[in-house]
């Protein structure tokens, strides 16, 4: 079959030189349809749903090292995702693709992680959205776990381009109602069971009993009690059903002002000092009024500030630290470096405007052009770019900020009082922060999974709001909990044996943020999830919707991927007896403690009077540039505590604190980087460690079977279990998010830009900036 035809789309773009031709009419395409859809992949929904609008005859372009190849499908949107489905996926279904998500697929973006939509137009790029005159003929979809996705719609019937385009722009950038999200629906037809995986002890702090086990773990309820005033959220709809206060303050006080002013236990230290927080005051303006909350203030504060076994230091994240302003604009520079574009459009021939495109058996193309090009030419200038997106400076500031307050509980004994407007955003990352380096129990995979619930879930932070899951305001959109998730990566990497997590879990979590059949970052707040798991329009004796949660983590994967969120290189901590325990106590709590410092000694009123006016101030809404403590003093004493800390051997299981200097701070390579083909190093980084560990572990294991079994029986033994990682050779620094299956192994090299790179000396000299990503 020979021959050329018109293909719309084209308008009167100027036709480049033809790179190939192609040998199959377009109307030849659709002639064929019957024998392509009996090869197509079929749609898999899960319950509740359902299937919106699809497009045929849609290229998915795919990069893969130097290449770029075009697969032909489906293009699908439904209630829960858009979906690619190409006719050669049975092909990239092999053995060595062990690590996939049992609910979204490679070729599945979420509505919820769809960030952007583009659509080329005569090879100009514009933004898609609301109601579109005309469509595109190319579609880019930018995620918001960076992956770029790349559709091209020449060959696609005009009703079902319009079909596929117009429901896609609605279904992701439409402003939603809460019931509508596909948590509901899902729940609702998957009748989830409320029997809880027997593994997971993650204390999810919804229960009197959780609070009471979470202070008698921490030593914490000699001085604080849980309370149930809230139940029922009769009090403050921001709050948990049950949290943990003082124990001189009494409840009434609670109810006053509907929780706020407040200071609400967060962890207490091994020496007495504990970590608080508390949310501001509503602002008045009426004189009277403002009296009567600063002598409630004032009451408020004396049952927390009893000198001089008990000094408090208030830390205002509100005025004196980082804004939701300077995260969410430092977030959107930052993660522009990793949205790396794809070459233009396929080539065109003829000399009358007439495309072609070349169609192989496997309906695949392949594009003869470079589209390593734009990646090389944003690394020239990549490291630039980085330190002007300010991104990892933030994420510095927020780990100085949980050492300092790490000294004033370590070395000062001080108690610490984290102040924000509603306590539910920089008071969740920094406390979360300075709990994972004092108390090693949250270094373990339930006590992780314990603090988001305690602190983020229960905490009341919006995800609802900062994810901007409902598309209704954009402002609100701040990636906090990402940025948190950033910071404890930093201490993973640094500090690998004191974690019992990988940075693949962090990955996985972080991309658990949009995907909407699990509850736990879907509400902003523990009173808007319970009051919305009923069924709407049923009767009242109906049973509420059971969701499920994000630790379960068998929903996502099988127990062989589940091996790679957990560390092997974890050192757990020795088991003692209790004669040992005894005599190991007093010992182990003098190794955390480091009397840097001498507490101060109280004055003789008890405390500063400006600095009790200040928080009161802080407190009404009136903020200040600074608190009353001495910067220079502080810094002093940081200095000291952070540099003592890192001239001693580490200990995994005790005190924990990260290097904070400029080169110390990376990136965290396998989130933003993997989909980036050009980024992997081959066989490199620690995934080439990790594996053969990994291979050591099931070795062992299947030796110790085998032992097992011929003890118990004489049985020949069973087929051994095939190896998550047992072709390391074909593994990246990147692994398990781009296993290279059919990558070569030559090298990637810039071809534009080269004449600013040097000559090879210098290539050679300068070879960890330009090579090793895995690294930065």
């Amino acid at each position: 079959m020979l021959g050329k035809g018109v293909v719309g789309g084209g308008g009167g773009t100027k036709a480049p030189k033809p790179s190939f031709v192609s040998y199959v009419r377009p109307e030849e395409i659709h002639t064929n349809e019957k024998e392509v859809t009996e090869k197509e992949v079929t749609l898999h929904l899960l319950p509740g749903e359902q299937l919106l609008c699809e497009a045929s005859t849609v290229l998915k372009y795919v990069q893969e090292d130097s290449c770029q190849h075009g697969v032909y499908g489906r293009l699908v949107c439904t209630d829960f995702k858009i979906a690619f489905l190409g006719d050669d996926e049975s092909a990239l279904d092999n053995d060595e693709t062990q690590f996939k998500n049992k609910v979204v697929g490679e070729n599945d973006i979420t509505l919820h992680c769809v960030d952007q939509i583009y659509g080329v137009f005569d090879e100009k790029k514009k933004t898609l959205f609301g109601q579109l005159k005309k469509y595109p003929e190319k579609l880019i979809i930018h995620c918001k776990d960076l992956r770029v996705f790349q559709f091209c719609l020449r060959y696609t019937k005009e009703e079902e381009v319009k079909r596929i385009v117009s429901g896609i722009i609605h279904h992701t950038q439409a402003p939603k109602l809460l019931k509508r999200l596909f948590l509901f629906s899902y729940a609702t037809a998957a009748q989830i069971n409320t029997v809880t995986d027997p593994k997971n002890h993650t204390i999810m702090f919804d229960t009197l009993k959780d609070w009471c086990w979470e202070l008698e773990r921490t030593k914490g309820n000699m001085k604080y009690k849980a309370v149930s005033v809230n139940e029922g959220y009769k009090v403050c709809e921001r709050l948990p059903a049950y949290f943990v206060v003082p124990t001189p303050l009494p409840e009434e006080n609670v109810q006053r002002f509907q929780g706020h002013g407040i200071p609400i236990w967060c962890w207490s230290c091994h020496n007495g000092s504990a970590l608080l927080k508390m949310s501001a005051l509503p602002k008045e303006q009426d004189d009277g009024i403002l009296q009567i909350q600063k002598s409630f203030l004032d009451g408020v504060y004396k049952t927390i500030h009893r000198p001089p076994y008990e000094i408090v230091k208030t830390e205002d994240l509100s005025s004196n630290f980082l804004s939701l302003q300077e995260i969410q604009t430092a977030y959107s520079k930052f993660k522009q470096l990793f949205l790396i574009g794809f070459p233009p459009l396929p080539p065109y021939c003829g000399s009358d405007n007439t495309a072609t495109l070349l169609f192989s058996p496997s309906s695949a193309y392949q594009l003869p052009s470079d589209n390593s090009t734009e990646f090389w030419d944003t690394d020239i200038k990549w490291f630039s770019l980085l330190e002007s997106s300010s991104w990892l400076d933030i994420i510095r500031r927020c780990l100085k900020k949980a050492i300092e307050i790490t000294e004033c509980m370590e070395a000062q004994n001080m108690n610490v009082l984290l102040l924000e407007e509603n306590a539910s955003d920089l008071c969740c990352l920094i406390s979360s922060l300075v709990q994972l380096m004092m108390d090693p129990h949250c270094r373990t995979r339930i006590g992780f999974q314990s603090l988001i619930q305690k602190e983020w879930v229960m905490g009341g932070h919006c995800f609802l709001d900062r994810c901007n899951h409902l598309r209704q305001n954009d402002k609100e959109e701040v990636p906090v909990f990402l940025l948190f998730l950033d910071c404890v990566w930093q201490l993973v990497h640094q500090h690998p044996p004191a974690f019992e997590f990988t940075e693949t879990y962090l990955t996985v979590l972080s991309d658990s943020l949009y995907i909407p059949i699990f509850s736990t970052f879907f509400f902003n707040s523990p009173h808007q999830k319970d009051t919305n798991m009923g069924r709407e329009g049923q009767d009242t004796q109906s049973k509420p919707l059971n969701l499920l949660t994000v630790w379960d983590w068998s929903v996502q994967f099988e127990p062989k991927a589940q091996t790679l969120l957990k560390n092997p290189l974890y050192v757990e901590k020795p088991k003692l007896d209790k004669g040992q325990r005894k005599g190991m106590r007093f010992k182990h709590q003098r190794q955390l403690s480091l009397p840097l410092t001498q507490s101060k000694s109280s004055p003789k009123r008890g405390f500063f009077r400006e600095e009790t006016d200040h928080l009161i101030k802080n407190l009404l809404g009136k903020r200040i540039s600074k608190l009353i403590n001495s910067s220079d003093e502080l810094q002093d004493n940081f200095r000291e505590f952070y540099d003592s800390w890192h001239s001693k051997p580490t200990d995994y299981h005790g005190l924990l604190l990260p290097h904070i200097e400029g080169p110390e701070i990376k990136v965290w390579a396998q989130r933003y980087l993997r989909w980036i083909p050009e980024a992997q190093i081959l066989g490199g980084s620690r995934v080439a460690t990790m594996s053969k560990l990994l291979e050591m572990i099931e070795e062992v294991q299947s030796l110790q079977e085998k032992i097992d079994e011929r003890h118990h029986s004489q049985q020949a033994p069973q087929a051994e279990a095939p190896c998550l990682l047992r072709n390391s050779a074909r593994l990246s620094s990147l692994f398990p998010f781009a296993l290279l299956q059919r990558h070569s192994s030559k090298p990637v090299l810039p071809t534009s830009g080269w004449k600013a790179l040097g000559d090879e000396d210098d290539l050679a000299k300068r070879e960890d900036e330009f090579v090793d990503l895995g690294d930065v």
